[in-house]
C-alpha cells in the first residue's frame, strides 16, 4: 500500500527529532559562536550592556547565595579568590543572579551588595534578572553555572566551574577550576582546551 502524504510527514519529523545535534534542537550559546548580547540592572541601579566590555575577556557566574553549591565556593573564599586574581589582570566579571522574585536566592540590590562586602567578593557587578531573560538567553540551569566569553565576543567556555560536582567544600582541594584554566589560556593566547563541562549546582529559580 502506498505511503500517505501524512505517513511521510510524520517519517521525516521522526528523523529530524531523532537525529544527533539537530541544528533546529540547538538550545543556548554555542561554544566558539557569539556569546548572546544582554542588558540588566547592577545592583546600583545601573544598565550593564555585554557591549559595554567589547575586547575584554568577561565571565559570568550565575549564583544564589542559598545554594549550598555556592555556599560550597564562597564559604571557602575559593570563588571569591578566583574573581580577585582575574579581575586584577582586566577580566570583567558580571554575577548573574536570575531567582524570581520570593524564589530562593532573590535579592534587591541593596542584598547584592550587602552579600557581596560580608562576603569579600570581588565581582565587576552584580547583575539582577529577576525575569530571567539574561539567564534564558544563555540556557543557565544550575548555580553556579559558568561562561567565558572571549576578547572577539565568543563564547570561549560554559558549564561547571570545576570537575568535583559536589557541595563538600573539602573536593576544592583536588577539583581542577575549569573557569581559572580556560582563562589562564585565553590570558597566554591559547585555545581553550576544555571548552564545555556538564554544570552542576542547585537549578536557577526562574519564574514558572
Amino acid at each position: 500500500m502506498p505511503r500517505t502524504r501524512r505517513h511521510l510527514l510524520a517519517a521525516g519529523l521522526a528523523a529530524l527529532l531523532a537525529a544527533p545535534n539537530a541544528p533546529a534542537l540547538a538550545a543556548g550559546p554555542q561554544v566558539g559562536k557569539p556569546a548572546p548580547a544582554f542588558s540588566a540592572q547592577d545592583s546600583d541601579g545601573r544598565t550593564v550592556r555585554l557591549s559595554d566590555y567589547a575586547g575584554k575577556t568577561v565571565v559570568l557566574e550565575w549564583t544564589n547565595h542559598d545554594c549550598p553549591f555556592v555556599m560550597k565556593h564562597y564559604g571557602a573564599h575559593a570563588m571569591q579568590a578566583l574573581q580577585k586574581t582575574w579581575t586584577g589582570r582586566g577580566v570583567v566579571w558580571l554575577s548573574v543572579i536570575s531567582s524570581a522574585p520570593g524564589e530562593q536566592g532573590a535579592v534587591d540590590g541593596a542584598e547584592a551588595n550587602r552579600l557581596t562586602k560580608t562576603r569579600d567578593a570581588a565581582p565587576t557587578a552584580v547583575l539582577l534578572d529577576p525575569a530571567g531573560s539574561v539567564g534564558r538567553a544563555y540556557d543557565a540551569r544550575t548555580t553556579p553555572h559558568m561562561f567565558v566569553i572571549a576578547p572577539d565576543g565568543t563564547l570561549a567556555y560554559q558549564g561547571g566551574i570545576d570537575d568535583k560536582p559536589s557541595a563538600d567544600p573539602a573536593d576544592l582541594k583536588t577539583a581542577r577550576n575549569l573557569v581559572d584554566a580556560a582563562l589562564t589560556e585565553l590570558a597566554a593566547g591559547r585555545p581553550v582546551s576544555v571548552r564545555s563541562a556538564k554544570p552542576y549546582g542547585c537549578t536557577v529559580k526562574y519564574a514558572s
